[in-house]
């Protein structure tokens, strides 16, 4: 009996000794509540769409901030069932909690952690995790000041945006968005009670990392949910067998990542490194459905470029090693520095035959690939197939799955062409849509607002737009032959037409349709190359980058794909530049306005750059373009009346392009070679880069009424060509000068 007394009375001892340890030693060093009464979460910049889309986040933590009345019963039953289920009735430290865990140690039941919800915040937001004496007493101390200051929900609500979840998340509405792509308040119970099992070990429960462990927590979560009454037994039956699909990465609502890059450039010019800590959040002018139509449509008709030029071999090569186990290591870390394209996944071969080839993926997943999945690469799998090309064990390609049988593979390969597609709102310059190039995180050079390029025939409209100032009209007749022709020699430069043929005397209009490169070069040496450049600024482009010779006509200076659709935006709205923009409004984190964009007044006339009868005629020249010459693909296939446009091919096919426009939206879209060269003899404008502008267009203008434009005052209608009615005499005196020469044909071209 003495004995117990006397351990009674040390312990009396040591507890005092603690007591005045903590109150004397610990209680003044410890820090001030203000991170926690006054909560800033460190919270990323994001990007989003015009229709509240996300398309960018940028910061060191994927973070947001929801508060507690926002979070969902069952997110927060689950997490109080397995960290803290006396939350709401204990003090802060939950003695009771710490017998239990004890006992359920001893007996093997459930286990709970001893630290409560408050304790873990005291911790988090203060302490380091090392295991001593000293940091549990300022722990528990800190619990007790925080349960002073703070309320039950708050303290709650600050755990449930702070904690670490893994793959750089913090707080659950991140995690959710993270793990499962939506946010807190479609979280099934499966899903709820597998976040709440990661904050005990964000390494060990990660769902993506360790998907049976994370699992097993899952299900402890669950049987602490049912015996708490917070689901029924028939709940939990249906969640613990519920198969969740999880992502490894923060999911974005659209495909933006140019537009995403741009922005963060932007708001980092003027907030430096706060920009990614003080939960900014952008609303740009993109429009999610055309952003997504633009992207999907680019990437298809890359790659279906790329088919048409075939295979040329596996992108790599790694010896594999004859153990198993090494082999598999050895394909880990190959693949790691091939990482997949969107769908274009990238596969190790392991083994190969002209009939079946099997490969390895960076999930592990061995996949089988036999049938059409091996037609593109059959050079590959010749017998004689030279070392480059030929499939074997331990080359890398790249696989995706068949379209209409998701279960087949088929070989392809990473393209090496690149291209840009843009649209703007014709009326205000706002974006619509941009994409800069086939992969972001392949190449991040953004070649809408970066790539100066060739124009090629895409710029002959203004030229003819300079010469309706000058006298001419649609109907102009405009003498196509070879220059030479004229005066029975060769000449050092003498321009042809693409397709070689010569149609000798032929209206302005339908010379444009079927882009007639010497009747472009005729009109310019009319006018005067000088003044044709000089001209050229009005719609925005930079006088420097364009020749003061005839080649001006053929498209020989440098544009951007966004400059060109500013550009086909003036004839697009009836006569006034444009500037782009793309930030619409700039908040808080709290949701407070820090900016917003004044959008432009359509149709002011100090904006004005051409005559609005210049703009009507160069228009329904642009739409005989897409009604009968070399963009009529846009009318067939899109079936609208009220297109308008100009493809764009330069010499030896180096770049393709198309720019036009329908329903005050003006696109522009492009194809070509970072390192310039040929895409082809039989590769133009129309195959290249109309196809991306037709297939991103169809959901544009979907439900869009077509356009019809009001005739302007002193504007004539002649044979179907639109002219000014004070310049038809002019034009008679030009018809009558023209020199007339035998037609002289040429082969056509192959």
């Amino acid at each position: 009996m003495k004995w117990l007394l006397s351990l009674g009375a040390l312990m009396a001892v040591v507890c005092a000794a603690l007591l005045a340890f903590a109150m004397l030693v610990l209680a003044p060093d410890l820090p001030s509540l203000d991170a926690v009464t006054d909560y800033k979460p460190k919270i990323p910049l994001r990007i989003y769409t015009a229709d509240n889309a996300l398309i960018g986040e940028f910061g060191e933590e994927h973070r947001d901030f929801v508060p507690i009345k926002e979070i969902p019963e069952v997110l927060k039953n689950a997490l109080l069932s397995i960290e803290d289920s006396r939350f709401y009735e204990h003090g802060g430290i939950d003695f009771i909690g710490v017998m239990r865990a004890l006992l359920s140690d001893v007996t093997g039941g459930v286990k709970q952690g001893a630290s409560t919800i408050t304790m873990q915040v005291a911790r988090n937001f203060f302490l380091t995790r090392e295991r001593t004496v000293a940091r549990k007493l300022k722990e528990i101390m800190l619990a007790y000041r925080i349960e002073t200051a703070l309320s039950k929900d708050q303290i709650l609500e600050l755990y449930m945006n702070q904690i670490y979840l893994g793959q750089r998340t913090h707080g659950f509405s991140s995690a959710a968005r993270t793990y499962f792509g939506k946010p807190l308040q479609e979280l099934s119970i499966a899903e709820a009670a597998m976040l709440a099992g990661i904050p005990q070990n964000p390494a060990r429960h990660n769902p993506a990392v360790n998907p049976q462990r994370a699992k097993q927590r899952q299900i402890l979560v669950l049987k602490s949910m049912r015996r708490l009454g917070h689901i029924s037994d028939a709940q939990y039956e249906q969640a613990s067998k519920e198969q969740l699909r999880v992502s490894s990465s923060l999911q974005f609502d659209v495909h933006a990542a140019y537009v995403a890059e741009m922005v963060r450039q932007s708001i980092f010019e003027q907030y430096k490194e706060q920009t990614y800590t003080m939960g900014i959040k952008v609303y740009t002018t993109i429009n999610k459905a055309e952003q997504e139509a633009a992207y999907e449509s680019l990437r298809r008709n890359v790659m279906a470029y790329d088919q048409r030029h075939g295979y040329r071999g596996p992108e790599a090569f790694i010896e594999l090693p004859a153990d198993e186990e090494a082999r598999d290591d050895a394909i880990d870390d190959f693949l790691l520095k091939h990482p997949a394209s969107d769908m274009l996944f990238a596969a190790v071969v392991t083994e190969a035959s002209p009939k079946l080839v099997k490969a390895e993926l960076a999930s592990g997943e061995s996949i089988q690939i036999s049938g059409d999945g091996l037609r593109f690469a059959s050079a590959g799998l010749q017998a004689k197939a030279n070392r480059d090309l030929k499939l074997r064990p331990g080359a890398l390609i790249r696989v995706m799955q068949d379209n209409k049988a998701k279960a087949r593979w088929q070989i392809s390969q990473m393209p090496e062409v690149d291209a840009a597609y843009v649209s703007l709102n014709a009326q205000d310059g706002s974006f619509r849509s941009l994409v800069g190039g086939f992969d972001f995180n392949r190449k991040k050079f953004n070649h809408v607002t970066s790539a100066w390029r060739q124009p090629g025939s895409s710029m002959k409209p203004f030229i003819y737009s300079a010469a309706l100032e000058k006298g001419f009209f649609a109907g102009s007749m405009i003498n196509d032959v070879p220059l030479s022709a004229d005066i029975n020699e060769s000449l050092r430069w003498d321009p042809r037409n693409d397709d070689g043929k010569y149609d000798g005397p032929i209206s302005m209009q339908t010379a444009l349709a079927q882009s007639k490169n010497v009747v472009s070069v005729r009109i310019l040496k009319s006018i005067g190359a000088t003044y044709g450049r000089d001209y050229l600024p009005r719609f925005g482009f930079e006088a420097s980058k364009h020749p003061v010779n005839l080649t001006l006509a053929l498209g020989t200076g440098a544009v951007t794909p966004v400059q060109l659709a500013g550009a086909y935006a003036v004839f697009a709205n009836g006569g006034y530049q444009v500037s782009p923009w793309l930030i619409q409004k700039v908040t808080d984190a709290r949701g407070k306005l820090m900016f917003e964009a004044k959008v432009p007044a359509v149709a002011q006339e100090e904006s004005r750059v051409i005559d609005a009868r210049n703009a009507y005629i160069m228009d329904s020249m642009l739409r005989e373009v897409t009604r009968s010459g070399t963009g009529a693909a846009a009318t067939q296939r899109l079936g609208r009346h009220d297109l308008a446009g100009k493809t764009g091919t330069t010499s030896d096919a180096v770049d393709g392009w198309f720019a036009g426009y329908a329903s005050n939206i003006v696109a522009v879209a492009w194809m070509g070679y970072d390192d310039p060269k040929s895409l082809g003899g039989r590769e133009f404008g129309a195959t290249l880069a109309l196809p991306i502008w037709i297939d991103s267009m169809r959901t544009a203008l979907a439900g869009k009424p077509e356009v019809v434009r009001a005739t302007p005052e002193n504007v004539v209608n002649v044979d179907g060509k639109w002219s000014y009615t004070k310049t038809r005499p002019l034009t008679i005196i030009f018809m009558s000068l023209v020199r007339i020469r035998p037609i002289r044909r040429s082969m056509p071209a192959a």
